[in-house]
């Protein structure tokens, strides 16, 4: 199986995008992982500090390792919102195939320090591990809020985007272009949408000499916009708050519809099928499939 850098790469080339999903739980595992099999396209699953301490750090990494030999089918982990250098290694240690350090949040100098040394220590372990880092702050959680984070409406600048790649070494840079984590909820009727800097993503990844770059905080982005920004440059996309709430109404449907129902996997059921849905359609967007 190919490693995740040979598939970005591949990816690039193509003008298509990893589509990278977040999960808590084997349902959300299931679903996703039933989708990308169906399309045959690789995939992402993501698990953040938070998700981490809940699953498992090496639990997670198990999961995906016996996905991997038992179907011989490219799907990888990203350990998603890294924020501090021993949570680095410990994934790193643990087998993880792609290690975000997000040190967004932090004054840049500072940001380009620390990410920096999350390189060379991924690199100590194993340098296979694809290393992202991130510059321009986008809000810290997948949730609903009421309004835009201000910090999110600073994007980042190709000469911010230079320096960052430069001084630190990393893989995969994410950057500031228009997106936001989490969604507003006037999102949540499908009529609002996030809108991306479509130029701002050209001009970074031309300036960074074709540098590896992933959009976070997708949710709720205009299909249009997703499919420009794949093709000006943008290689790894996350999806996360959409798989939340898919899971949430399917997990509601199904105590309604079931209310003496005790049996956990039947009441999970019908919310795995609802992210089956929401990552079968963004995995065929992502790919440019019909």
């Amino acid at each position: 199986m190919k490693t995740l850098k040979e598939i970005l790469v591949d990816a690039d080339g193509r003008r298509v995008a990893v589509g990278h999903f977040n999960i808590s739980d084997l349902g959300a595992f299931k679903g996703i992982t039933s989708a990308a099999q169906e399309l045959k396209v690789p995939v992402l699953i993501g698990v953040s500090e938070g998700e981490r301490e809940f699953l498992g750090v090496r639990t997670a990494a198990a999961i995906v390792k016996s996905y991997q030999d038992q179907y011989d089918f490219p799907i990888y982990l990203n350990a998603d919102h890294t924020h501090s250098l021993d949570k680095v290694k410990e994934a790193a240690e643990a087998g993880f195939d792609e290690i975000l350090f997000d040190g967004s949040a932090l004054p840049m100098k500072e940001n380009i320090k620390q990410t920096k040394e999350a390189v060379e220590i991924v690199r100590s372990i194993n340098p296979a591990i694809v290393v992202e880092g991130e510059i321009g702050y986008i809000g810290s959680s997948s949730e609903i809020v009421n309004e835009r984070p201000e910090s999110s409406l600073r994007l980042s600048t190709p000469e911010e985007a230079v320096s960052f790649v430069k001084e630190t070494g990393i893989d995969v840079l994410a950057p500031a272009v228009g997106n936001m984590h989490g969604m507003l909820k006037t999102m949540l009727s499908g009529d609002v949408h996030k809108r991306l800097d479509i130029g701002l993503i050209g001009e970074i990844k031309k300036a960074c000499g074709g540098i590896l770059m992933t959009l976070h905080g997708g949710s709720g982005t205009a299909d249009e916009d997703f499919t420009a920004a794949v093709k000006a440059g943008i290689d790894i996309v996350h999806v996360s708050t959409e798989l939340r709430i898919a899971w949430r109404k399917g997990l509601e449907e199904a105590l309604h519809a079931k209310p003496d129902e005790v049996a956990p996997y039947k009441l999970v059921a019908t919310a795995t099928d609802n992210i089956y849905k929401v990552v079968l359609n963004r995995l065929k967007l992502f790919n440019g499939l019909s």
